[in-house]
């Protein structure tokens, strides 16, 4: 049996990058996947690929309204939403310096505030299904320091893990994070950067980056029911970084 089968999941981000290889993952492995992201065509074309079982719904992760509109979408095509995951974000490498109000107050909206909108949301469709997981994409920079506004937001992803873990095990719902090290992603490995990034795996204990389907491997096993007595927990993929 398919290890996701009978499961309907939200997965935002997910034009592209790892959000893409969950979808591609959630899909193989049987569920229903609702596909969000800003960019309509790759959203769009990636699940016209997917197939009968995957509907796209371009959605702003800051918007109360988008997120109401996304569960209503799902559950009318698919049924109540048994699994969430948290995938899009930003990056922001200025220093603290450099770093304006407004550009602090957009990197939390999207990587933070969108968190928090999504599992309020999402947690009453979860109810109505009889439980559910919640995946929060933080970083490794949700463990160790990184960048003002990036390393705030990622920590602050931790935590809500956490917070909610706490009140949602009572309604079968459990919610953990994946923190993620160096990956493959269209966002990490640009021309100008890729030299940079080369050079760096050299220091990481594993001597590579990850592929993004490695990080869906994790992301698959916390949405399933083999990971049925893990929550609140933080999942760790980075090759060994945090373990220097």
């Amino acid at each position: 049996m398919a290890r996701l089968e009978g499961k309907v999941a939200i997965i935002t981000g997910a034009a592209q990058g790892m959000g893409a290889s969950h979808a591609r993952l959630f899909i193989a492995e049987g569920a229903k996947v609702v596909l969000t992201d800003l960019n309509e065509e790759k959203g769009t074309a990636l699940a016209t690929e997917l197939g009968e079982n995957a509907l796209f719904v371009k959605q702003n992760v800051t918007s109360v309204e988008d997120w109401a509109t996304v569960v209503a979408k799902a559950e009318e095509k698919f049924g109540s939403v048994s699994v969430l995951v948290n995938n899009a974000g930003i990056t922001m490498a200025k220093s603290i310096l450099e770093t304006s109000l407004e550009d602090y107050r957009r990197i939390v909206d999207i990587n933070q505030i969108s968190v928090f909108l999504g599992m309020k949301t999402v947690i009453p469709s979860m109810q109505k299904a009889g439980g559910g997981s919640i995946v929060n994409v933080s970083s490794i920079n949700g463990i160790v320091g990184g960048a003002i506004g990036y390393t705030d937001t990622k920590f602050a992803v931790r935590g809500m893990t956490k917070a909610a873990a706490m009140e949602c095990s009572h309604y079968g719902i459990r919610v953990n994070s994946v923190h993620p090290g160096v990956i493959a992603t269209p966002m990490v490995v640009q021309e100008d950067t890729k030299a940079a990034v080369e050079e760096f795996s050299k220091h990481i204990p594993l001597k590579r980056v990850a592929q993004p389907e490695e990080v869906s491997n994790l992301v698959l096993y916390l949405s399933s029911d083999e990971s049925s007595y893990s929550t609140g927990s933080e999942f760790i993929v980075d090759g060994g970084l945090t373990a220097m």
